[in-house]
């Protein structure tokens, strides 16, 4: 492969390396001469795993010289990797040193900035790190990153003051979020964090309750502070008047936590008729705690009206029925709902083999798949219930899957035809 090329592929996107997931399996079967191989061409999942195994063998020196070319070709990914491999080998100064210059030439932007910041705290230079962040709080990530490196060194009241001026100059205007700035609750939530560290729990509180909302990917901050201060009443209340049902997710949480089965239960029932989401956490609570039965009926009785038909909840039924060995109940359970209602082509596809074979019914599971091979996801529930049955041969001879090389691959790597799984793979190299 010639210097260009390499290049491309070291700059490129994960479209133009072999999936990690492959190249775990590659190294799993032995063939870690093609890892290295891949590697040396340009394949940054091969380069990344190839520099774990030399790591692990301590050959420090070709671990290294393997991500140098990477970097040349301006890989933050690789240069981030040799940093941390410095860092792993008890080489602190040079790790930072290396930084300093990522940083300052400009691999990775913002992210060699922060990830230098956080290498000086992680080695005691936490003054050094806070100097480095200190102009830069009005960028979101670094005033994140300001908060974290200045633990346990005495100058949280010089944060927090930072933070206050960056909630006062963005509360009266919405900040151009393309300019990296804070919004007010973001510097809010900052600063709740460094209250609690200080010690001033109640402080905290009373900041995160001025936030039009704490939530945020199916988390709530404050209820999460709530909880990690066992604050459990007070949890409580909040959960009974948060809409979104994050509080009440954090509250069932602690009381299992404490043991309290029954009182997490009672919470997720709550909310279970209004909220699939909520009827499906109290599901794998009941199922966790060998209340599977009573999971099932828990969702059996959502009214259909009010959510029950939700993809979610079809899912997590039919999963309990096989958990079970109730899978001919599950099966007609999920043939009396496309009967009734109807349900997306791909959870059909997805659900009602699964169940088939669970029913030992495989063949059936087989023909039905082989039958509509044009929906979606068909071809890889065949190649996935085909190979789990040992008849490789019969799924890589499907069309469909011949014809999709993150199908094919995997299945070429357990027969040991590496070199057809390659070049599946590489279908243009």
């Amino acid at each position: 492969m010639d210097a260009a090329e390499f290049d491309r592929r070291a700059r490129g996107t994960h479209v133009d390396w072999i999936p990690s997931d492959l190249v775990a399996r590659l190294i799993e079967h032995g063939h870690l001469d093609r890892v290295r191989q891949e590697a040396s061409s340009g394949d940054w999942h091969c380069a990344r795993a190839w520099v774990e195994q030399l790591a692990a063998e301590d050959r420090q020196d070709d671990a290294l010289a393997v991500l140098a070319p990477y970097i040349e070709a301006g890989s933050w990914d690789a240069a981030r990797a040799h940093a941390e491999l410095l860092e792993r080998w008890g080489y602190e100064e040079e790790a930072i040193a290396f930084a300093q210059v990522l940083s300052e030439v400009g691999v990775g932007e913002g992210a060699a900035f922060e990830h230098l910041a956080r290498l000086l705290a992680r080695h005691g230079r936490g003054e050094e790190a806070f100097e480095l962040l200190r102009p830069h709080i009005e960028e979101a990530e670094f005033a994140a990153a300001l908060v974290d490196v200045t633990g346990g060194l005495g100058r949280d009241e010089e944060v927090a003051e930072l933070l206050g001026a960056r909630i006062e100059a963005t509360a009266e205007r919405r900040p151009n979020a393309e300019l990296g700035v804070p919004e007010p609750d973001d510097a809010v939530g900052l600063l709740a964090a460094v209250r609690e560290r200080q010690g001033r729990v109640d402080e905290a509180i009373a900041l995160l309750r001025t936030r039009e909302t704490t939530s945020g990917n199916g988390r709530d901050r404050l209820a999460d502070l709530l909880a990690r201060h066992d604050r459990v009443e007070e949890l409580r209340a909040y959960a009974a008047e948060d809409p979104l049902g994050n509080a009440a997710t954090a509250l069932a949480e602690l009381l299992e936590l404490r043991g309290d089965i029954e009182g997490a239960v009672e919470v997720y029932r709550a909310r279970a008729a209004q909220s699939p989401n909520q009827a499906v956490l109290l599901a794998r609570l009941l199922a966790r705690h060998g209340r599977g039965d009573e999971a099932i009926e828990v969702l059996r009785a959502l009214p259909w009206a009010r959510g029950g038909d939700e993809d979610r909840i079809v899912s997590t039924l039919c999963e309990l029925y096989v958990d079970q060995r109730r899978a001919e109940e599950g099966l007609a359970y999920l043939d009396g709902v496309l009967a009734r209602f109807g349900a997306p082509e791909w959870e059909y596809v997805r659900l009602r083999p699964r169940l088939l074979a669970a029913c030992g019914r495989l063949e059936q599971a087989i023909e039905e798949l082989r039958a509509d091979l044009d929906a979606p996801y068909a071809a890889g529930e065949l190649a996935s219930l085909l190979a789990d049955a040992g008849r490789l041969e019969e799924a890589v001879a499907v069309p469909a899957v011949a014809a999709d090389r993150l199908l094919l691959a995997p299945l070429l790597l357990k027969l040991g035809r590496i070199d057809e799984a390659m070049a599946a793979l590489r279908p243009s190299v």
